[in-house]
């Protein structure tokens, strides 16, 4: 087991909300600490970040147009529902469980909003709402059919992928196509920041972060628990100050080929970080999130304990179909219309960006930032191919080798880390 899921059982009514940050102590004790877990196994993030610094230089040097401030923006855009289709998954992966049906459940509720709109007339905001409806039912539906009558989700879900697929197709209507008409929708994934808001935006990140840090060792000393030097928040600080502004910086440059300007920051990041830091705070400051890790852990030991975990898996699935609509939903915004084909495809990426980023397919590891992380390692992989010119079955093929890749190395892992051979 993981220090989180060890300390899942905590029976302090106070240290009970508190996720355990491993060793405490001074930031030698921290690096010294950090080095053991990855001999150990537990590697988290660190491969998808090395292979996200290689394929960014790879890329750079194959390509000139790799590591330009257009391209740099148009990641941004292209990633954004595949981050959030991967941080929704990560929340039924920890519960080694799956769901195939994610990405369709997106293109059904999206499908459901553009014809409520466009052929029925109902308003935008109703018609989303709608669309929202129905991916939450669905999620309600598939964790009553696996936390209470028992079906393992791969079947459950695999079934309602090859359903949707069909509910889809009865809306739209074969070769179909409606144009999202709300403005309001669009601009998620074309409008932009003015230059200034990018620099408000990373302010916003520094305060909150801060904020969290101050309040996160204040209920640990409360708690009676240790915490960690505070150099080690300066220094998260710092980094998040330098990574942040550099970005912020190359999507303020002008990257318009024309007399009219395009700059800032596009509209759909500070979006999708607010997502990124509602989710992780569920599950690393919330004893639900606590929950979810026992469970993960161990089911078996985590119901013994008291905890109720077919009403935490019946949350995990409605949590993972909601952010699956919004996934859904930054997709087709950006492409301007949905048909009957929408999020078909999308799922299985979604998959391979959480497993790439670290998130383990055994359940009771992981986080919604290494999904994120992941997610970028498959959107760089796409985009540098693209930019090569080489064939899209290359392409796949590439990304089905870095899944299998990172899967074989969640494995090692966890057989290195004392688990059990699956």
């Amino acid at each position: 087991m993981t220090t989180t899921e060890r300390t899942a059982a905590a029976p302090d009514p106070v240290a009970s909300d508190l996720i355990g940050s491993g060793v405490e102590g001074g930031l030698g004790e921290q690096l010294s600490a950090w080095w053991q877990r990855v001999r150990g196994g537990e590697m988290g993030a660190l491969p998808a970040i090395a292979g996200l610094i290689f394929l960014a230089i790879l890329f750079g040097s194959l390509s000139p147009f790799f590591l330009t401030p257009i391209n740099f923006a148009n990641l941004m855009n292209q990633s954004a529902a595949l981050v959030v289709l991967g941080m929704a998954l990560v929340f039924v992966l920890l519960l080694g469980e799956i769901d195939l049906s994610a990405g369709v459940t997106g293109g059904v509720s999206m499908a459901a909003f553009v014809v409520l709109n466009v052929k029925g007339g109902v308003p935008w905001p109703l018609a989303l709402a709608a669309g929202f409806a129905v991916g939450i039912a669905t999620g309600a539906l598939i964790g009553f059919l696996v936390a209470r009558v028992g079906i393992p989700s791969f079947v459950v879900t695999l079934g309602l992928f090859l359903g949707y697929q069909g509910l889809a197709l009865l809306i739209i209507g074969a070769g179909g196509l409606y144009p999202i008409n709300a403005p309001e929708v669009i601009a998620l994934q074309n409008g932009r920041l003015p230059v200034w808001g990018g620099w408000v935006m990373l302010g916003v990140m520094l305060l909150i972060s801060g904020a969290t840090s101050v309040w996160d060792r204040r209920r640990r000393a409360r708690a009676g628990v240790p915490n960690r030097a505070i150099s080690l928040v300066w220094i998260k600080l710092i980094v998040i100050a330098v990574l942040g502004g550099a970005a912020v910086a190359i999507l303020n440059l002008n990257r318009s080929q024309s007399v009219i300007p395009i700059e800032g920051v596009p509209i759909i990041v500070p979006v999708v970080l607010a997502i990124l830091w509602i989710g992780t705070f569920v599950l690393d400051r919330t004893r639900f999130g606590r929950y979810v890790y026992a469970i993960g852990g161990n089911a078996e030991a985590a119901r013994r304990s008291g905890i109720k975990v077919r009403w935490i898996k019946w949350w995990c699935f409605v949590i993972c179909s909601g952010l699956a609509v919004v996934a859904g939903l930054f997709a087709q915004a950006r492409i301007g219309s949905v048909d009957g084909a929408a999020g078909r495809d999308i799922v299985l990426s979604g998959v391979a960006a959480a497993v790439v980023g670290g998130v383990s397919l055994f359940g009771g590891r992981g986080r919604l930032v290494h999904a994120a992380i992941g997610a970028l390692v498959i959107a760089v992989i796409i985009n540098g191919l693209a930019l090569l010119r080489l064939e899209a079955g290359i392409n796949l093929l590439v990304t089905g080798g870095v899944l299998i890749l990172a899967a074989t190395v969640d494995a090692l892992s966890r057989l290195r880390s004392g688990g059990a051979r699956a």
